[in-house]
């Protein structure tokens, strides 16, 4: 189920771009992520956070194959910002992202555990024209550019 705070009632698609699904263009999305987000105190947690979702959509689904894509798409209000970073799904049936619990010894598996330590909310649902899906992350922040901690669920 997707939640969004009340703001969303009011933001818009700010900006969404399509990308190949090569690691060379996660790059490409951590500016893309920066250049709508420049004035916002979150800069640097939304384009780390792109980096990790955009990882993962090359990494583990169709995104990645020789033909994939994935498109990431920004939206914003005033002191609150959702990326969401959108995959070609499984070549089977589509997983839903999850946390691993990796080893401390583990060079990969913690993407997901940075996603949800530093947004305000996250989550997954099946994108909306039923090919792949789509992760998003939230960040919401007060007025003197404070992040704003997330609801207890």
């Amino acid at each position: 189920m997707e939640e969004r705070p009340h703001s969303k009632d009011t933001a818009s698609e700010q900006a969404r771009r399509r990308f190949p699904g090569l690691p060379s263009q996660i790059a490409y999305a951590r500016r893309f992520v920066a250049r709508q987000l420049a004035a916002s105190p979150e800069l640097t947690t939304a384009t780390l956070l792109t980096s990790e979702l955009a990882t993962n959509a090359i990494t583990h689904s169709a995104s990645g194959m020789a033909t994939g894509k994935f498109e990431v798409c920004v939206h914003l209000a005033p002191g609150w910002a959702r990326v969401e970073v959108r995959d070609l799904g499984n070549v089977e049936e589509a997983p839903q992202p999850q946390h691993r619990g990796p080893y401390d010894t583990d060079e990969h598996g913690r993407g997901l555990d940075l996603v949800e330590a530093l947004s305000s909310k996250w989550g997954t649902e099946p994108r909306g024209d039923g090919m792949g899906r789509r992760v998003w992350f939230e960040l919401v922040w007060d007025c003197d550019g404070d992040p704003v901690a997330a609801d207890p669920d």
